[in-house]
């Protein structure tokens, strides 16, 4: 029997190269984005069927697994890809911003784990991926919102783990590093012109932003997050965290085989963050 998938996000980056992957490998796609484009079903009429779903919407959200379903009679697992970011210093961002966020990041992805949880408990089976990132178990500066809907999602993930466990569904995590193959870091640079930078911060923001261009780890492209978002859907254990991607894999070692302290003074140096206090000093 074929199986089905439903990816949020499907246009650009790594939605678009996760239901490529998924097609390839003879899956069903529901690939769901805010504006349907449909590159992705020429690529794969059979496949692949393109629909909106916009995760800050829930009739669209219900709207996209009937219509998932309709096309191929079942879904088999759901990956929450969608995700915005911002570049900008804590105390300047606006609230409005800031809830723009969480509300993709975070009320999002549990929109669309509320919405197709009946359906996989009706049948008895399914596969709740959700992307986060390795800053869902690190962080960076500049960055304090999105990490904060990350490490939201990470603690979500391991809680709904074992909750839908009773009903035979399973919860997984991706952790990506940096992509910058993707278009996501040029739209988190142009979200983030929206935001004034304080004076006081500016030459803290324009250090740490030039830190950001010499990025101390070899980062992942999106196909390789893509193999590792596949090999969570099939892989039957009761495995949790999937790091995708070597930055990922090194800060993980970072992490967890360091003290508290000497990660931090790792991160520090590796951030930036040392070079500019050295400099104020």
């Amino acid at each position: 029997m074929t199986k089905t998938v439903l990816i949020t996000g499907s246009s650009t980056g790594l939605g678009y190269a996760t239901a490529k992957k998924f097609a390839n490998e003879g899956w069903n796609v529901v690939a769901t984005m805010r504006k349907a484009d449909q590159r992705l079903t020429e690529e794969n009429p059979e496949r692949i069927f393109v629909t909106e779903l916009d995760v800050t919407k829930p009739a669209t959200i219900e709207a996209a697994i009937a219509a998932g379903i309709a096309r191929f009679g079942r879904i088999d697992a759901v990956v929450n890809n969608a995700g915005i970011s911002v570049l900008s210093i804590f105390e300047a961002t606006p609230m409005n911003v800031i809830r723009q966020i969480f509300e993709t990041n975070v009320f999002g992805v549990i929109a669309v784990i509320q919405a197709i949880t009946p359906y996989f408990r009706e049948q008895g089976s399914g596969t709740i991926i959700n992307i986060t990132s390795n800053v869902g178990f690190t962080s960076n500066p500049l960055l304090s919102f999105y990490v904060a809907t990350k490490h939201a999602i990470e603690g979500l993930s391991e809680s709904l783990s074992y909750e839908l466990e009773s009903q035979n569904i399973s919860v997984k995590l991706i952790e990506p590093g940096s992509m910058q193959t993707t278009n996501f870091a040029s739209n988190t640079m142009s979200a983030s012109q929206d935001v004034s930078i304080p004076q006081a911060y500016k030459s803290y923001f324009d250090h740490m932003m030039n830190a950001m261009m010499n990025y101390p780890f070899e980062c992942a492209d999106e196909n390789q997050a893509a193999d590792q978002v596949y090999a969570a859907a099939c892989d039957p254990s009761a495995r949790l965290r999937y790091l995708a991607g070597p930055d990922s894999e090194e800060t993980a070692r970072l992490r967890w085989t360091q003290s508290e302290e000497t990660y931090m003074q790792t991160m520090r140096n590796l951030l930036g963050q040392t070079a500019w206090l050295n400099r104020q000093a």
